[in-house]
């Protein structure tokens, strides 16, 4: 009686008990059939088998503590276990740890320096406070005496991939493009760029105002129309985007600044020093007649306003560093007004898998106001070097003023008719400069503020001294030649 069983598939293996089966099957036992049955019976004792297999790892973030597990099964005699690195898309394998089962001893590949592997058990290996570097594939390799020898080795192996992943360690937002001077006749575009670093992989960033997300139009290269900034608003229209832009109270400021003829009126914060007539230049009250405090602010507002809701165009690029992160740079641009815009709350907010809650920072637009202006020394003596600088604001300032120096009524010290930047030098200063009006102008898209103030120089009592000293030595000497010629006369007189 001839049992039926399965039937092997092809190019499958078949063991010494398939032989048997396939035998019994066909009702054949011919030598050559127990020869092959004997063949496979010694090659399965020789042989043995050996499997390695990886539990796969989840993402982990930088500083966690990772367990690389090598799982094996076999009826041979261990060697030992290896663990390898591989980098440089596999073709570099570094040894980082080894289990040597012949002598029972285990030790890492690593520099002292840099030995951060533990062996928790004989093909378990950990790695306390994981960094970005060590993110790639990893293999174990398993090595079994050869029955058949004794001295080859037999191997198997099996890999892994470690995924590290890393959160933003710095956010920040500036204004680009900056300082820039504002205009109060023409529309102004602003770009703030918001800058995550460090995040591995690359983080979502999204910008808010007044804490309400932004609808944003994206694109990846700014358009010339987009660029000058009223073109695209015409061809796309108008889009609401969020409530603080219909502020009733703001408009209605926005509102109050236009004359029936659409001209913006004055508003000074203190005694107006300059009146800005359409067609005409600023025309400055004389320094000698005029009666001016020490320090004046004047405040410029613009002379134009928004018929419409501006669109804001968004934009960003990946930047990937030497470390494995991703330095990811958010661009928000949009036509600046500054009636609706001043005192706008903006914030940058970054979402990465590593957080558990969104990165966030806030920057307030605001024009510059009440400029503090400092001089030193406080007493500017006649020859002093002279230095007059912007030591704050009476508010956060945002974005970065631009500064500029003037003289009232003539030019700097140095010949040149205006200076930039956050100090103006006067270096020794002459007598003539006394009472001398200076102007400092900070302005930024938003606004401008006009501070002036005057130097007052003293006399110099050291150089009154020097100046004096030759020509009292002079008068001495003319005095005793005048002695000696009166003597003289006075003796020859008496002779005679």
């Amino acid at each position: 009686m001839v049992g039926i069983t399965h039937q092997p598939k092809p190019g499958g293996h078949v063991n010494a008990d398939g032989v048997w089966d396939l035998l019994r099957n066909k009702g054949k036992m011919t030598a050559f059939s127990l020869c092959l049955l004997l063949c496979a019976d010694l090659l399965d004792l020789a042989v043995g088998y050996l499997t390695v297999t990886i539990e796969p790892l989840p993402p982990v973030v930088v500083g966690e503590t990772v367990t690389l597990k090598c799982n094996f099964k076999t009826d041979g005699r261990l060697r030992e276990i290896v663990w390898y690195r591989v980098t440089d898309g596999g073709t570099i394998k570094q040894k980082i740890f080894t289990y040597d089962a012949m002598f029972n001893t285990n030790y890492s590949h690593m520099e002292d320096y840099r030995r951060r592997e533990d062996l928790v058990y004989q093909s378990t290996v950990r790695l306390p406070e994981v960094r970005i570097s060590d993110n790639g594939p990893y293999e174990c390799h398993v090595g079994i005496y050869d029955r058949a020898t004794r001295e080859k080795v037999v191997l198997a192996s099996g890999n892994v991939f470690l995924t590290v992943m890393s959160p933003p360690n710095n956010i920040s937002v500036v204004a680009e493009n900056t300082p820039a001077p504002f205009s109060r006749y023409q529309a102004q575009n602003i770009t703030l760029l918001c800058t995550a670093k460090g995040g591995k992989p690359a983080p979502s960033v999204y910008f808010k105002r007044d804490g309400e997300l932004i609808e944003v139009i994206s694109y990846s290269q700014p358009s010339s129309s987009e660029q000058v900034g009223g073109g695209s608003a015409g061809v796309r229209g108008a889009r609401p985007l969020i409530s603080r832009d219909l502020d009733d109270t703001k408009l209605q400021r926005s509102l109050s600044l236009l004359d029936p003829e659409a001209r913006s009126s004055r508003l000074n914060t203190d005694i107006p020093q300059r009146v800005h007539t359409q067609g005409q230049q600023a025309h400055e009250p004389s320094p000698a007649t005029e009666v001016i405090p020490e320090t004046v602010v004047s405040r410029e507002f613009p002379r134009w306003v928004h018929s419409t809701d501006p669109l804001y165009y968004f934009s960003h690029t990946h930047v990937p560093q030497s470390d494995g992160s991703v330095v990811v740079q958010a661009r928000l641009t949009w036509t600046l007004n500054p009636q609706l815009d001043n005192d706008a709350l903006f914030s940058c907010e970054v979402k990465h898998a590593a957080l558990s809650m969104p990165m966030q920072t806030e920057i307030t637009l605001a024009a510059p106001k009440g400029p503090k202006l400092m001089m030193s020394p406080t007493r500017a003596k006649v020859g002093d070097t002279v230095r007059i600088a912007v030591k704050g604001f009476q508010n956060d300032v945002f974005p970065e003023p631009l500064f500029t120096w003037t003289r009232v009524g003539g030019r700097l010290l140095d010949g040149s008719t205006e200076r930039e930047g956050r100090e103006l030098i006067l270096e020794r200063v002459p007598a003539e400069l006394n009472g001398s009006m200076y102007r400092c102008t900070a302005q930024n898209p938003l606004g401008s503020t006009d501070t002036h103030t005057r130097l007052i120089v003293f006399e110099n009592p050291s150089m009154m001294k020097n100046t004096q000293n030759p020509n009292n030595g002079a008068c001495q000497k003319d005095v005793l030649g005048l002695m000696w010629m009166a003597l003289v006369l006075t003796v020859t007189v008496e002779m005679t």
